[in-house]
């Protein structure tokens, strides 16, 4: 009988470093509040300058100077591609940090484990 080797994932405590857990539908402009990131139709990551909620709608604000209204939605096109990490590139204009773009790419969305927002 075979064993299979398991090998330990390195715990830190770093918050920039360790991996972050969310529930796949939680509230979806909570979890753009949480992130700060919004992905566009082209593929583009903008950074979220601010998000201000009116009810079932928000209007957010992009570091590069783009503000538009978003429905709460969590089956939209930007929630899915936010929870599947769709997204090709990160806009020059809002110059979002490397380490935020690894901070993002280390997270990960399970429907039965996480943190509800």
């Amino acid at each position: 009988m075979k064993q299979k080797h398991v090998t330990a994932i390195p715990q830190t405590n770093d918050p920039k470093t360790r991996d972050r857990f969310y529930r796949k539908n939680t509230e979806f402009f909570r979890l753009v509040e949480q992130i700060k990131l919004w992905p566009t139709r082209s593929g583009v990551l903008h950074g979220v300058k601010s998000i201000e909620i009116y009810g079932e709608t928000a209007r957010i604000t992009t570091f590069c100077g783009a503000s538009f209204l978003v429905r709460n939605s969590k089956n939209s096109r930007a929630a899915r591609w936010l929870r599947n990490k769709w997204c090709r590139s990160a806009c020059k204009a809002c110059k979002i940090p490397a380490w935020k773009i690894a901070k993002y790419q280390k997270t990960h969305m399970n429907q039965n484990f996480g943190l509800e927002l």
